[in-house]
């Protein structure tokens, strides 16, 4: 496994590879868990040449003491990269990545920013788009593998691909979760012994809303989800929102032939856990 820190060199290597060669590529921020090796597992089984990159942006943070505690890991994600048959690690510095101008770009997402983590975390999206455009545009990967449990994110990131006609084809992977189903996360080891034994309230309690969803109207499962987790003392919701899958807007009614998913933000003490689930009916 190659590790690259210099663009110019990483992309001094990529070029030597025969034209035929399928680029595989995902991006991480590190501390990584078993949800991002099966998008390296994933990518490898579908291309050539597999491309990581660990890189914690700072533009996407809208809270300073998120970035300071982001946990980091990176000789045991080395370790289990190279495990999982990934062929090329890219690590960045700020500077290399950003100069001496650590700002976003401005982007139009069709309003798929607007809402629910766009609505509580300002910027956060603009920071994203920059960053993946930047390293799309330094590794210029055939196809790119994102994880589902950022949703929201693997729409917008497709939303940018199309708008600023960029030939990559993304890929969205299952959300991977721990025994108890709590959804894997990096933030999760943040979490003190009896948070994480709370923490898997939400996923059962998107489980509920699921079934709920078949038979009852909006509200309902909205009120069920609200007074669900009024009654944890450890966990507090942000907000929950069933939405459209492609347009992201929350849903008035029900309607046949479209896709609909909810999606949940909670906290557990100072720790955000996002989650989201298919509804059907």
């Amino acid at each position: 496994m190659r590790i690259y820190r210099s663009k110019r060199f990483l992309q001094a290597y990529l070029k030597r590879l025969p034209l035929e060669n399928k680029v595989g590529f995902v991006p991480t921020m590190g501390a990584l868990h078993d949800g991002h090796l099966s998008l390296v597992k994933n990518a490898k089984n579908s291309c050539n040449t597999v491309v990581a990159s660990i890189f914690v942006n700072p533009t996407q943070f809208d809270r300073k003491e998120d970035l300071d505690q982001y946990p980091s890991t990176l000789e045991a994600d080395l370790k289990a990269l190279q495990k999982a048959g990934c062929d090329v690690v890219f690590i960045p510095t700020v500077k290399e990545m950003y100069q001496n101008q650590i700002v976003s770009e401005d982007f139009d997402f069709d309003g798929l920013d607007q809402v629910m983590e766009g609505a509580h975390r300002k910027g956060h999206f603009a920071g994203v788009g920059t960053i993946v455009k930047r390293l799309f545009e330094i590794v210029k990967p055939h196809e790119a593998f994102f994880g589902e449990k950022d949703f929201q994110q693997l729409q917008i990131i497709k939303k940018m691909v199309d708008k600023e006609q960029i030939p990559i084809k993304i890929i969205g992977n299952p959300i991977y979760r721990e025994a108890d189903g709590l959804a894997m996360s990096s933030r999760n080891v943040r979490l003190t012994p009896a948070q994480r034994k709370a923490a898997p309230f939400i996923y059962q309690t998107l489980l509920k809303a699921q079934k709920l969803f078949k038979l009852h109207d909006i509200e309902e499962v909205e009120g069920f989800v609200v007074q669900s987790f009024k009654a944890q003392k450890l966990l507090e919701l942000e907000y929950f929102s069933m939405a459209d899958e492609t347009t992201l807007l929350p849903i008035n009614k029900k309607e046949k032939n479209k896709k609909y998913r909810g999606f949940i933000a909670v906290f557990a003490g100072p720790v955000r856990l996002i989650d989201n689930i298919e509804l059907n009916f």
